[in-house]
């Protein structure tokens, strides 16, 4: 009984530092000067994909058998398929679920407002925004098909390889900090930083003060979530390899899965959006240039599974939006390849 309390509690305990991580981000982003969308792409990605990595870097860096390194390994591949196919879901499902909230509220009005595709006022707010998406996910299918085609093959200087996708993230991060000019129009007034409620210019310390304490609760949460997991789903009758593959990480993911609830319910779609596809970049780079140089990066039928379906929802996403037909109903059936994943992995782990 106490796994499920801790559980629950953990997980109430990642929403609401999220809450108060994506309000400290944004004053964080403005301090620093840098482009609205690289707000979600990099300072929050960064932020909640960083201590994913440390995990990954602690299991194939110390883990004494082959087992204890895989884990990092099944981290790098199980945390970019979360992210394509449960965090666009979630924020697809969030959307429709905002779209008859405010139905409702102006149904008087009526009208073109409440246009369900994502390029349309009520989502996104412009096509460069769907633009913008697509140029990001390219950039991931890229990065990610030649990581799985690594995990497939053998040859002596594969490790090297591993500091390619790091150098890889820099050139995107440059790029994403870059942008000023392509932010479209802004998402609404910052609100007031938790830490200084009655401030209109927060000092730069509380700030960094409150974004610093979330991230570290957001990491001993989101690390106690995952080890109430691995207890519970042997108690439900699932096997260590199924908790791993399919629990852990959707619980790794969490805090993405958080922010862009929590931003979509504020009305910043393109902050969520670009949170998500921010976080798969460093997912597909970082965590992987450390199993090519920590590892021997071979993958077996689960992980290429992994990888399959990963690639499979980002191309239906990529075709959407290169159809302009992506719609949060769409987005949301993006969630459907983990079910797909789910059903797959039966006969392989048989």
């Amino acid at each position: 009984m106490w796994h499920f309390v801790l559980l629950i509690a953990c997980a109430v305990a990642i929403y609401l530092s999220c809450e108060w991580f994506v309000n400290a981000v944004e004053w964080l982003g403005q301090r620093l000067n840098v482009g609205k969308m690289a707000v979600g792409s990099i300072l929050a990605a960064f932020g909640t994909a960083l201590p994913e990595s440390v995990v990954t870097l602690v299991a194939v860096t110390t883990g004494a058998t082959q087992d204890a390194k895989d884990i990092g390994v099944g981290a790098a591949m199980g945390g970019p398929l979360a992210l394509a196919t449960v965090a666009y879901g979630v924020t697809g499902a969030m959307l429709l679920y905002r779209k008859r909230i405010l139905a409702r509220e102006l149904v008087p009005a009526g009208g073109s407002g409440a246009s369900e595709n994502l390029a349309g006022p009520a989502a996104l707010g412009a096509p460069e925004d769907t633009a913008r998406l697509a140029r990001d996910q390219k950039w991931f299918l890229a990065v990610f098909v030649f990581k799985v085609t690594l995990g497939l093959v053998a040859f002596a200087f594969k490790p090297v390889l591993g500091l390619l996708f790091f150098a890889v993230y820099l050139l995107y991060f440059a790029k994403e900090m870059s942008r000023q000019g392509d932010d479209g129009g802004e998402d609404g007034e910052l609100e007031p930083l938790k830490l200084q409620p009655n401030a209109a210019s927060p000092a730069t310390w509380a700030v960094l003060a409150q974004t610093a304490a979330t991230l570290v609760v957001i990491f001993i949460a989101s690390q106690l979530f995952v080890h109430q997991l691995d207890a519970i789903g042997p108690m439900i009758g699932l096997s260590g390899t199924v908790t791993a593959l399919l629990l852990s990480p959707i619980a790794t993911e969490l805090p993405e899965i958080m922010n862009a609830i929590i931003w979509v319910r504020q009305g910043k779609v393109r902050l969520a959006l670009a949170n998500i596809s921010g976080a798969m970049m460093i997912q597909a780079t970082v965590p992987s240039g450390l199993g090519l140089l920590f590892t021997d990066w071979h993958f077996d039928g689960a992980l290429t599974w992994s990888g399959i379906v990963t690639m499979v929802a980002i191309v239906y996403l990529l075709a959407t939006m290169a159809a302009h037909r992506l719609t949060p109903a769409r987005l949301a059936v993006a969630g459907l390849f983990y079910l797909v994943f789910a059903i797959g992995l039966v006969p392989i782990l048989s």
